[in-house]
C-alpha cells in the first residue's frame, strides 16, 4: 500500500507539472503560483474543518514563515523552469534536492570534522553534476539557459525547504499546518507578483476559460493529493523504499511530455537523466539508511510538497 501511495504521488506531481506547463499559455508565473496556493489552501481548510478537532493556530509562526518563504521561492523558480524547459528536464532538475541535501550534510560534516568522507556519496554527488551538464546541453544550445538555471537553483532552495520542514516535524508540528501555511504564503506572494506586473503579458489578471480554469483546478488538486499521499506513504512505509519510488516521477513526466508535446531527447540527455536518477537514489540511501520504519513521524517527516 505505501508503494502504491508513493507511485500515485509521483504521478500526481508529474500531472501537476504538465498542467502548469499547459496553463503557462494563459497565465503568468505569479498568477499560477497564486491560484495553486489559493486552491490548495481552500481545499485543505475545508478538509480540516470537516474533520473537526483541529486548529491552524501554531506556536511556531516564525518557523512557518521562514519555511514558507524558502518554499515559495523554490516553487516560483520551478514554475518558471517548467514554462521554459521540456517537462522531463524540469522535473529531473527538481528531483535533485536529495543530492543537494547530501552535499550539504557532507560539507557540514567535513567542516566540523564530525564525519568521515563517504566516498560512494562523494562520487554520487560528483556524477550528478555531470548529469546536469548533459541534461541542460539542449537548453543552453537553444538559448533556454535561464530556465535551466532556474531549475537548478530551485532544487538547491528546495533542499533548504526540506530541512526546514523536517525541523518543524521534529518540533511536533502536524503536516496539515505546514502545508496550509505554505499554500497561504504561496497565494499572497503570487498575488503580490501578479499585481506588480509579473510576466510579459499586458493584463494583470487574465480572464478564464473553461479549459484554463480546469487546468488551474488540476494544479491545486493534484498538488494537494500528491502531498497527502506522499506524506502518508512515508509515515506507514519503509523510508528507503518510499524515497526511491519518488523518482518514478521522472518516468511519468517523460510520458506526459511525449504525449502532450512530443518531447524527444538525444541519447546524451537520457544518459544525463539516468545519471541523475542513479545519483539521487544513492544520495537518498545515504540520507535515509539510518531511519527505521515509522520513524519519519517524529524524526524525518517530509510533510511532502513539490518544494
Amino acid at each position: 500500500m505505501p508503494s502504491l501511495l508513493m507511485l500515485f504521488a509521483s504521478f500526481a506531481f508529474a500531472a501537476m507539472g504538465a498542467a502548469v506547463k499547459l496553463a503557462s499559455e494563459f497565465y503568468s508565473t505569479s498568477e499560477l503560483l497564486m491560484y495553486r496556493g489559493l486552491i490548495g489552501a481552500t481545499m485543505l481548510a475545508l478538509m480540516v474543518r470537516h474533520q473537526g478537532g483541529t486548529t491552524f493556530r501554531t506556536p511556531f509562526p516564525k518557523a512557518h514563515l521562514w519555511r514558507s518563504i524558502v518554499g515559495v521561492t523554490s516553487l516560483w523558480l520551478w514554475f518558471f523552469a517548467l514554462t521554459r524547459l521540456p517537462l522531463a528536464t524540469a522535473m529531473t532538475l527538481n528531483y535533485m534536492s536529495p543530492i543537494w541535501i547530501a552535499a550539504w550534510m557532507f560539507a557540514l560534516g567535513w567542516w566540523t570534522r564530525t564525519k568521515h568522507a563517504e566516498w560512494p556519496l562523494v562520487v554520487a554527488i560528483g556524477m550528478s553534476f555531470l548529469g546536469v551538464t548533459l541534461v541542460l546541453q539542449p537548453a543552453v544550445e537553444s538559448q533556454q539557459w535561464l530556465g535551466g538555471l532556474a531549475g537548478v537553483v530551485s532544487a538547491v532552495i528546495s533542499a533548504m525547504a526540506y530541512m526546514q520542514v523536517r525541523k518543524l516535524g521534529q518540533m511536533g508540528e502536524p503536516e496539515y499546518r505546514v502545508v496550509f501555511y505554505f499554500s497561504l504564503t504561496t497565494t499572497l506572494v503570487g498575488l503580490a507578483g501578479t499585481v506588480a506586473g509579473d510576466g510579459p503579458k499586458d493584463a494583470v489578471f487574465h480572464s478564464h476559460t473553461w479549459y484554463s480554469g480546469a487546468l488551474l483546478l488540476a494544479i491545486g488538486f493534484a498538488a494537494l493529493m500528491a502531498q497527502m499521499a506522499m506524506t502518508r506513504a512515508y509515515r506507514v512505509g519503509k523510508v528507503l523504499v518510499v524515497a526511491n519510488l519518488q523518482y518514478t516521477g521522472i518516468v511519468f513526466s517523460s510520458m506526459w511530455g511525449l504525449v502532450l508535446w512530443g518531447d524527444r531527447f538525444n541519447w546524451y540527455v537520457w544518459l544525463g537523466i539516468a545519471v541523475i536518477l542513479v545519483s539521487g537514489i544513492a544520495a537518498t540511501f545515504y540520507n535515509t539508511r539510518g531511519t527505521a520504519r515509522g520513524a519519519v513521524t517524529e524524526k524525518t517527516d517530509p510533510i511532502a510538497s513539490e518544494t
